[in-house]
């Protein structure tokens, strides 16, 4: 990733302050999807064509790593062990969604569509994160 493509969606070139944002944005659509799932794992399961109680335990991990992610994001300098953990998360998370697909999941359409979509944004977290982090490590 080049530093023009990261400071163009960062809207800034201190790589701090990028990775506090990515982070940030991380955090709220994490947070807000597993809300979803937790407050309505019954309807969101028969749209995605997901066991319910799967999504619930999803949608609670979800939010409890959102928060996390949003406390490492409110930090002045996001340690860079924490933020590789959460990089690496991100990564498996990306990883075991596709591979339940081809694995155990059975879904919907929707779910056929959906789950590969919200793999694709949670390694495009991964990806600005890792490369905010070599960024702020350069300078």
């Amino acid at each position: 990733m080049s530093a023009t493509f990261l400071t163009g969606i960062a809207r800034t070139t201190e790589p701090r302050v990028m990775l506090r944002r990515f982070l940030a944005l991380d955090a709220v659509v994490t947070g807000g999807n597993g809300l979803a799932y937790a407050v309505a794992s019954g309807p969101i399961g028969r749209l995605l064509g997901v066991d319910d109680r799967l999504l619930l335990g999803l949608g609670v991990f979800l939010t409890v790593f959102g928060l996390a992610v949003g406390a490492l994001a409110a930090r002045q300098e996001p340690p860079a062990f924490a933020v590789k953990v959460i990089v690496d998360m991100n990564v498996v998370w990306a990883v075991l969604s596709i591979a339940s697909l081809a694995i155990w999941l059975n879904p919907s359409t929707a779910g056929a569509v959906w789950i590969p979509m919200q793999a694709l944004v949670v390694g495009g977290f991964a990806a600005l994160q890792w490369a905010a982090l070599r960024a702020g490590a350069r300078t």
